[in-house]
């Protein structure tokens, strides 16, 4: 019987001719692929930093009773936040403290790095027998392959996704409705609505600039007259990058004129994308520009008011691609069991949880998605994605972008850098980690 999958489109379709490749395994060092790994008496240490309500939390949850079942191995799980395995990767998985797998971010300044420093196995020979490459998309394996240098979208696989993700408005339904808002279609309209919030005494935007989000709305902006070229030579070094450019200054202006007229808290400066998050779920503020990821939770913890989502209007770019990666240190000594492991979250079951918790399946029976609103998440994905819409992340080109980014914001919205300024720090912090690369 063959199984009907969820599809997303043709995505990166230039990207992906500019970066086809072939790739060169180097997994046969450690003998063939086990696939039906005796795990008795064996341990598999296993990190991620998904909440437990997430979909990715509910869905690896269970994926880690089946494989203890499946196995006889047992799981050893240590949550790890997103910074502290970002900001220490190189240095764990340079030691013996490595854990056998883990979720990490994918992108050349990431998974990229890692792979180039030949920190991480190579899956090819592991894809090969479990037969992940057809269960994924050729645009969804371009953030799965790195080449020697890092850079993602040829070369030997060295990650397996098993949900995508994108960015997009997260919106108080009642709180519209309480000031007679409707969704905007347009960006004059976006900017229209927020100009109402804060004319009722509501900051609209619930934000943070000591991590992400703000990043992510700043490069939103930047993409609103973006093309597939301007992103892909941002992303893949292929074509000159002017961070002077319209596409750059509209997005850093905005960002100003947004705080100076109190769309955007002075106060971000110093917060947390969870503080971010929290203060749209306690109502604090009724919008908030972030990741499918925070679906799941809002699903669960969002109970005092109605709320949904839509596309940034005016724009048919937005950040995503796919997930994070399931990644398996060099230095792990439980291979196969790790790959045992993925190829348990790539399952029907497991994927089916995944689409009706709020995440977006990559390897789903489409008839097993039954939840309305997880439907409504995907449907948002859909359509991004059949427009060729998924432009990556802002902090994927260099290794230490999202700090600088960051930094620069929080400069911004206090005051001490213009958009001038900011931008030019940007440029030179940009090309000296592309040298650095090259």
């Amino acid at each position: 019987m063959h199984k009907r999958y969820l599809t997303f489109g043709a995505v990166f379709a230039t990207t992906a001719m500019l970066l086809a490749g072939c790739s060169g395994g180097t997994a046969a060092e450690d003998g063939p692929v086990n696939t039906d790994p005796s795990g008795d008496g064996e341990t598999l240490t296993l990190w991620h930093y998904e909440s437990e309500t997430s979909a990715m939390g509910v869905a690896w949850t269970e994926a880690i009773k089946q494989f203890e079942e499946e196995t006889g191995a047992t799981v050893e799980f240590e949550a790890k936040s997103f910074e502290q395995i970002r900001s220490t990767a190189s240095q764990v998985l340079n030691s013996d403290a490595a854990p056998d797998i883990l979720e990490y971010n994918k992108g050349n300044a990431t998974a990229g790095l890692l792979a180039s420093q030949g920190l991480l196995t190579s899956l090819d020979e592991a894809s090969e027998a479990y037969g992940w490459a057809d269960k994924l998309s050729e645009s969804l394996q371009t953030t799965t392959k790195y080449d020697e240098d890092g850079v993602m979208g040829s070369g030997s696989t060295y990650g397996i996704p098993n949900y995508g993700e994108f960015v997009d408005v997260y919106y108080n339904v009642d709180a519209f409705a309480q000031y007679n808002i409707a969704v905007p279609t347009t960006f004059e309209e976006f900017e229209a609505a927020l100009e109402t919030f804060k004319q009722n005494g509501v900051t609209p935007l619930a934000e943070a600039a000591g991590e992400y989000p703000l990043g992510q709305l700043w490069y939103q902006l930047a993409l609103s007259d973006a093309t597939r070229e301007w992103v892909t030579d941002f992303q893949t070094y292929t074509g000159p990058v002017d961070f002077q450019d319209e596409n750059f200054t509209f997005a850093t202006e905005t960002i100003q004129d947004w705080v100076e007229k109190g769309y955007i808290s002075e106060d971000v400066s110093g917060l947390k994308a969870e503080d971010a998050g929290t203060n749209f779920i306690n109502g604090t503020n009724p919008i908030f520009y972030s990741g499918s990821w925070w679906y799941g939770r809002f699903v669960e913890e969002v109970t005092d008011f109605q709320w949904s989502s839509f596309l940034f209007p005016g724009s048919d770019m937005a950040p995503g691609s796919s997930g994070n990666l399931w990644v398996v240190p060099e230095n792990s000594d439980q291979k196969d069991l790790a790959y045992k492991f993925i190829d348990i979250t790539m399952s029907p079951e497991i994927q089916a949880l995944i689409g009706n918790n709020g995440g977006i399946p990559v390897a789903a029976d489409a008839a097993d998605i039954t939840d309305e609103k997880s439907k409504e998440l995907i449907d948002n994905f859909n359509t991004l994605t059949e427009r060729d819409g998924l432009a990556f992340y802002p902090d994927w080109p260099t290794a230490t972008f999202y700090d600088e980014l960051n930094a620069g914001l929080q400069e911004l919205v206090n005051g001490s850098t213009s958009p001038e300024e900011m931008l030019t720090q940007l440029g030179e912090d940009y090309e000296a980690g592309v040298a650095d690369i090259k």
